[in-house]
């Protein structure tokens, strides 16, 4: 039994780590193309897609640091993408609370709700979305992306706090009234503190998915000067189009500041993420 069990373990072993080559092989070489191919001419691109350039052309990456363009994209990225992730957090964190740890009639019935919210695609309402936001004055205006992205970012943001919430033992609920904490006061003082790693996590989702929404703010926006960065990449290839290197440069430096909070975040964003399956 144990001879023959062996070489099947081997073999889902085996089979185990050729998926996980070829998974990462699928995220690794488009960022490699991407980042080496910035550092290209066209040229080089067409001859050499995956070798190192030769020579290494830095320009295009020099000439995009230095585009004002560029830099205001990046900005109005920043002030969305904070201001989204600001207004979904705290309205998540409060409602999770009070689905978490508070008994009332019709409470899971509003959390399905909720969760029927994942199912609910953004091209659906994208129009009645439109009409909503032009009648009350918000196309060319942040706030006509921040709050519909809070908005559709509640669902999965409530659920994964809610789980959370639920995790925490009743007994430091207890401790804490008997200490003089109210209810606002044990949000405040003491789960939110206690939650840190979930709210890492869908500081994370969320911000990662403002940074990367291209439909929202391609209707709401027709001041260039509000575009965000999606939109930038969209303008810069159809500008550039016959200059493919200078395109991949913009693109690998669109995604650099959503990367790096990721990998800063990383360590949160797991012990988040396995806090909420545990609750």
């Amino acid at each position: 039994m144990t001879t023959s069990a062996n070489p099947a373990q081997r073999g889902r072993r085996l089979l185990l780590h050729l998926v996980c080559i070829a998974v990462g092989a699928l995220i690794v070489v488009p960022v490699w193309f991407g980042v080496i191919g910035g550092f290209k001419d066209n040229g080089q691109l067409s001859t050499n897609p995956l070798g190192l350039p030769d020579p290494w052309v830095p320009g295009n990456y020099v000439e995009i640091f230095t585009a004002g363009v560029f830099w205001r994209n990046v900005g109005n990225s920043v002030l969305i993408a904070v201001a989204s992730t600001f207004v979904v957090v705290a309205a998540a964190a409060m409602a999770a609370y009070v689905f978490a740890r508070f008994a009332f009639r019709g409470r899971e019935f509003l959390v399905t709700i909720f969760a029927i919210g994942l199912m609910f695609p953004f091209a659906v309402a994208i129009l009645p979305l439109f009409i909503l936001l032009r009648g009350m004055g918000l196309l060319d205006n942040p706030l006509g992306v921040i709050l519909p992205q809070a908005a559709f970012g509640l669902p999965i943001t409530i659920i994964i706090l809610r789980q959370f919430f639920r995790s925490i033992p009743g007994e430091v609920e207890e401790a804490a009234t008997l200490d003089g904490c109210g209810p606002f006061g044990f949000f405040w003082r003491v789960l939110l503190p206690m939650a840190r790693p979930a709210l890492a996590t869908v500081s994370v989702l969320a911000l990662v998915s403002s940074w990367n929404n291209f439909m929202l703010p391609l209707v709401v926006f027709t001041d260039q000067s509000w575009w965000t960065l999606p939109l930038g990449v969209q303008a810069f290839q159809g500008q550039y189009s016959d200059d493919t290197a200078k395109v991949l440069a913009y693109v690998v430096l669109s995604m650099i500041p959503a990367l790096g909070f990721y990998a800063i975040a990383e360590r949160q964003l797991i012990g988040g993420l396995s806090g909420s399956v545990k609750g």
